[in-house]
Order: structure tokens, then sequence, then C-alpha cells
């Protein structure tokens, strides 16, 4: 109890935890688009095409700033997402191959950019490596002012745009038929999924940004078949998964944080995926051994002779 106390009142932990529950808050909320619209794999895309923006940002702005390198890779990634979205609408090319080819070539593009610049004879270029696994202990109190602000405007655009972004998911063709442009609505979401995967690139890294975008989705998809339920439900598994995998890897020597918040929200899906009623796997078993035991009972009785 002494430890958590001492651990609670550390403003280094204080200043990572509320970094990793805004992260986990705006990654759980804007993830349930991407679930539901069978896009979670864009995430993955977006956070490994930014790594090319921030080596670019270093090397013509020879500045380790955190927001100037979080600006070059929000410009990759809304070049990457448009790639993406070209490719589709003007080739016959799939969304998982144009995605997985564009993805590729920003990451491997990143990967030689990055190898340049650790060649250069100076240590300026130290520390850009923290984007590709992440860094939360790096994270300062200008940092989570602007994890906040990004992440209120985000949240602010997602009630504003709420009836129109729920029609885009379920029913496009009939967004379009009341007036709404499926196109303009998707490029909207999109750069709003891409600006909330730029936030946390720093907490987490572009390897794992992914799983905070689409983990605490798909956990509340097992609870609820309501999306402002399954929102809500997603924002409070992500906001839990980052303070629990702070305080795991505060309290483990070594432990780094982005991997830590990933396995506990990880394991808040395995749970969610056995133990959910209707949908968990454990529920699931019950029924049909109970339907198993109502038939035969049935058959049972209907073996008696009627008078």
């Amino acid at each position: 109890m002494s430890t958590m106390i001492t651990l609670l009142s550390d403003y280094t932990f204080q200043t990572v935890a509320l970094g990793a529950a805004l992260l986990g808050l705006i990654s759980g909320v804007l993830g349930c688009f991407s679930v539901l619209r069978k896009q979670s794999l864009l995430g993955d895309g977006v956070s490994h095409s930014a790594l090319p923006g921030v080596v670019i940002a270093f090397i013509l702005l020879g500045s380790k700033n955190t927001e100037v390198l979080l600006l070059g890779a929000l410009i990759s990634g809304l070049l990457a997402t448009f790639f993406i979205v070209g490719i589709i609408q003007y080739t016959r090319i799939k969304f998982d191959s144009a995605l997985a080819l564009v993805m590729s070539v920003f990451f491997g593009l990143g990967l030689v950019l990055l190898t340049y610049v650790q060649k250069i004879p100076n240590s300026n270029q130290a520390g850009l490596k923290r984007f590709i696994f992440g860094q939360a202990s790096t994270l300062l109190q200008r940092d989570i002012v602007m994890m906040a602000v990004c992440g209120a405007i985000l949240l602010a655009f997602v009630i504003l745009f709420w009836k129109e972004f729920k029609l885009l998911t379920f029913d496009s063709d009939f967004a379009q038929n009341l007036g709404f442009s499926p196109k303009k609505l998707n490029l909207l979401l999109s750069f709003m999924i891409v600006l909330a995967i730029i936030i946390g690139l720093q907490t987490v890294g572009v390897i794992l940004m992914s799983a905070m975008l689409i983990a605490p989705a798909v956990a509340a998809r097992q609870w609820t078949n309501k999306l402002w339920t399954m929102t809500l439900l997603s924002a409070v598994f992500g906001m839990v998964s980052g303070v629990a995998g702070t305080a795991a890897s505060s309290m483990v020597p070594k432990l780094p944080t982005g991997p830590a918040i990933v396995v506990c929200v990880s394991v808040i899906v395995v749970m969610s995926v056995l133990f959910a009623p209707g949908r968990g796997i454990l529920h699931k078993l019950y029924q049909r051994r109970k339907n198993r035991l109502l038939l035969r009972m049935e058959g049972g009785v209907s073996n008696f002779p009627t008078p």
C-alpha cells in the first residue's frame, strides 16, 4: 500500500499516466469507427507511414522538438492515407493490398532515412528511435497539454458529426440519399484517426499504436450492440489500460511503458472475448449445454404415453 501511495504521488508517474489515459480515451473512441467499418488495419498503416515524416522533419529543420516531429509525422500519415484512398478509387487494387503496399513503402523509407541520419557525425539525432517503440517516460507537461487540446478537438468533432459518422458506418448509401457526402465524411474521419495516431506515437510508438486504436474497441464490441455504449466502454477500457500499463511499468524495473499498456489492453480483450454475455465464448458454451439439456428433457417427457 505504501508503494502504491508513493507511486501515485510521484510527478513523473502522474504525467505519464495522464498522457496514457488521454491516449486511451482518444484512440478508444475513434477506434470504434475503424472496427465497425472493417478498416482496423488503417491505423497500422498510418502509424508505420508516419516514420519518414518524423525523420524528414528532423533533416529539414534540424530540431528534435516534439511538436515539429509530430507535424512531420502528421503530414506523412495524411499523405499515406490519401495514397491508400486514391489507389482504392482509381485502380482495381483492394483495400488490404493498397494498405500493405503503402505501409511497407513508407516504413521502409523511414528506416532508410533513419539509418542515414544515424550516420551523421553528431549526437543531435539521438532519440529519434523513440518513435518506433515509444518512450512514454519522455512525456512532458507541454506534451500532455498538446494531447489534451487535440483530444478535445477530436471529441468535439465526434459529438458534432455523431449522426453523420453513424450513418457512414452502418449505411453509407442511405447517408448519400439523405444528401450527405460519404467521401467527405470518410476523409474527415480518416483525418481524425490519423491525428489520434500521431499524438500517440511518442507514448507507444509506430509499431504498437494500432493496438491502442483497435483493442479497446474490439473489447467493447463484445459487451453491447449499441454504438454509444460501445464508444463509452472503449474509452473506459483505453483509459484503464493506459493507467494500469503505466503503473506496471513503474513498479517493474526495466519494463517499457508502451508494451505494458498494450499487454494490459490485450488482457481486457481476452477477458471480454471469454466472459462477455451474449458474445463471450464461455457464455456461448453455457447456452449450448443448457439447450442440449432442455432438448433431452423435452425428449424424455415426450416418451411418456399420453392418457
